[in-house]
């Protein structure tokens, strides 16, 4: 009953019901791309779990058109990053808000066009918006890493903080490093796709399987930005990173 119950609070959540969205639709993708691949049973099943994820992936974009403002908020807030004692994570963090805000309404021109709504090509739309995600990943991955090997700095220098004072504090040092950890690997994964859905020729551009091809249908754009935006526990998710 407490599981049930954690599970409708969470989905009551914008942050939580786009994460359940996000991980159906990887499940479908993956899977589907898997059973494309075998006998024509099995591929018109991975058919129809691919269909599953583009419709997933489209619901996700469809509710990105409303993150601008919590984006905004967020950026309004951090500012020039007056506050951030490392200059090099407070560039980057700016550089990686500037990349952030000017990503969505790239991809809600993307979505018109595709919508036809607006009368234009959206494949230069699309190419732009994944740039910008891309970007914005490479500098929270060079982000992450500067604020472990910081993290790592102040374990090798205690600074005279007593021996319980200084236990305490490993211990947290501890958890955020176990957390910039799994961000970092996230935004490396998630770079890899990015860099996998610009137009063929740069790096491994279009090389990835179908099964490894999280696509769906064109309209999966940006699912690790949004997550630090919405306005309830993501603006502190993301500040207490920096």
């Amino acid at each position: 009953m407490a599981a049930l119950s954690g599970l409708v609070s969470s989905l009551e959540s914008y942050r939580g019901r786009d994460r359940l969205i996000r991980t159906l639709s990887y499940g479908c993708q993956l899977i589907g791309g898997f059973l494309t691949e075998q006998s024509s049973v099995k591929s018109e099943v991975g058919k129809r779990l691919l269909g599953i994820s583009a419709q997933l992936n489209h619901c996700r974009t469809v509710l990105r058109l409303f993150d601008d403002l919590a984006m905004l908020a967020y950026s309004r807030q951090y500012g020039l990053g007056a506050k951030e004692e490392d200059a090099i994570i407070r560039w980057l963090s700016v550089i990686s808000n500037f990349a952030d805000q000017l990503y969505y309404p790239c991809e809600h021109v993307a979505w018109a066009a595709d919508a036809k709504i607006i009368h234009i090509n959206s494949t230069k739309w699309w190419i732009l918006s994944t740039a910008l995600w891309g970007l914005s990943l490479l500098l929270g991955t060079l982000r992450s890493l500067k604020i472990i090997l910081n993290l790592r700095r102040k374990l090798r220098n205690p600074e005279g903080k007593s021996s319980k004072s200084f236990r305490r504090e490993k211990k947290m040092i501890a958890i955020q490093v176990k957390s910039e950890i799994l961000t970092l690997l996230s935004n490396l994964a998630d770079l890899a796709n990015a860099i996998h859905w610009l137009p063929p020729g740069f790096l491994w551009a279009g090389r990835f399987p179908p099964w490894l091809d999280l696509r769906a249908g064109r309209d999966f754009r940006g699912h690790l930005i949004h997550l630090s935006y919405s306005m309830d526990e993501a603006t502190k998710s993301k500040i207490c990173l920096k």
